[in-house]
């Protein structure tokens, strides 16, 4: 018995304690899960809760490579250096992106923070960030360029803040025009210029061509072309292809690309075994490309003098532009949502966009700041991108990649020479199911 009672006072006597070292925790008058909850905005803030500050790790997961991934380390450690309280480990997927990004939504271990396009496919694992962006005026939100945000929302929900951006232009090498005598192309020019200039520039002894032509087309990049005739591949509402992909207007803006190559002044590249068509506009071996922004500071580099334009206009007719966006979003399964978001505004302020060259600047500030849209080189960029106002295809229906592979199909063989009204008419034929 009384082994028993010395037993029964010791245990009470320990309880006793413990529920005293748990009531005198915590800061202040915070309870111990209270403190627990706030650790997070405790480590994002730089506060000390009494004892020592945990640190955050955000994952970032980024699809570049190279000197591309070597600022975007850059620009993790100077949000290091601002927040202390938060590690940044930015995690390369390379080529791997889609799969290694699907396997970790897959096993509810994903990045907090992603690059991100394909909205439609993954919007369903990633955090809306709507109130994040109404409640936290220091993002600047009016310092985007609107027309941006658009490709980043899915039923009217923003799952992704612009990071960078192009539209597609053309380049032309000024010392090809200059040898032969042309005059350089002008804002405004339309197909049947384009055409007759290429002719003048073209000079098969040389192997010299005046166009550049994607032998594998990404049909993203094409809507451009017909958008600006007046057509598209998909109605508004994503219901029906039929007298879209395959209308008169579709058949002619994407025609004058394999007219080009049939009739000897324009050439294909960039096809299996072949040179890139950037590599051979660097080479001096065609004077006009189009492209998006990529390619610029390459040129440059190979000593190029090269002038860019905006696309040509089919005849009474706005050229109209398409979008190649990067946004950064954050996880739905994060654990630091806090925290993600804290980086992500980093990435896409002042600070960090100075630091990139991929891609041109998404904050109307850093644009005035720099002058570019009074530098004839980037002009053309910004000019479209205020007729970038329509929304692509694959934002529009679900089964879109499905759909996608069989109007890529017919794009290759109109390149190739097949007749672009028939291939248009079977890509239509063939995707109908994938609509039902």
């Amino acid at each position: 018995m009384k082994r028993s009672a010395i037993v029964l006072l010791a245990t009470c006597m320990m309880l006793v304690f413990a529920l005293s070292a748990c009531s005198n925790s915590g800061n202040g008058n915070e309870t111990g899960s209270n403190a627990s909850n706030n650790k997070n905005e405790t480590a994002s803030e730089g506060g000390d809760s009494g004892g020592k500050k945990e640190q955050v790790t955000v994952r970032f997961a980024t699809w570049d490579s190279g000197e591309a991934l070597k600022i975007q380390q850059d620009i993790a450690k100077k949000f290091e250096q601002q927040h202390p309280g938060i590690k940044v480990q930015v995690e390369p997927y390379s080529d791997g992106f889609d799969q290694k990004l699907a396997a970790g939504f897959g096993a509810s271990n994903p990045p907090d923070v992603m690059y991100m396009w394909d909205f439609p496919t993954y919007y369903k694992s990633l955090e809306p960030l709507d109130s994040f962006v109404e409640q936290d005026g220091s993002l600047g939100i009016d310092d985007f360029y609107p027309g941006l945000f658009a490709y980043n929302k899915v039923d009217d929900k923003l799952y992704g803040l612009p990071a960078g951006f192009t539209t597609r232009v053309f380049y032309y090498n000024k010392k090809l025009f200059d040898d032969a005598g042309v005059d350089y192309p002008q804002d405004g020019w339309t197909w049947d210029d384009m055409a007759e200039i290429a002719k003048k520039l073209t000079d098969k002894g040389k192997k010299q061509y005046g166009l550049g032509i994607r032998a594998d087309n990404d049909t993203y990049d094409l809507q451009g072309f017909v958008w600006s005739n007046g057509s598209s591949f998909i109605s508004d509402d994503g219901s029906a292809i039929e007298g879209y992909m395959n209308s008169k207007e579709t058949a002619e803006a994407i025609g004058v690309l394999g007219s080009a190559v049939k009739e000897g002044y324009g050439v294909l590249v960039g096809g299996k075994n072949q040179q890139s068509g950037d590599d051979i506009f660097k080479a001096g071996k065609i004077a006009m490309w189009e492209s998006g922004i990529w390619p610029l500071e390459g040129f440059k580099e190979a000593g190029i003098d090269v002038g860019t334009v905006e696309p040509p206009a089919f005849p009474g007719k706005p050229v109209k532009g398409v979008l190649a966006q990067s946004a950064v979003s954050i996880a739905k399964d994060s654990k630091h949502k806090q925290e993600a978001w804290e980086f992500v505004k980093f990435y896409v302020s002042e600070e960090a966009i100075k630091m990139r060259t991929a891609d041109l600047p998404i904050r109307i500030s850093v644009v005035e700041e720099k002058g570019l849209k009074d530098d004839a080189l980037y002009k053309p960029f910004y000019t479209m991108l205020e007729r970038s106002s329509n929304g692509p295809a694959f934002l529009l229906h679900p089964n879109w990649g499905q759909i996608n592979r069989n109007l890529s199909t017919a794009v290759e063989a109109i390149m190739l020479g097949q007749d672009p009204q028939e291939m248009l008419d079977k890509a239509v034929k063939d995707s109908a199911k994938f609509l039902q």
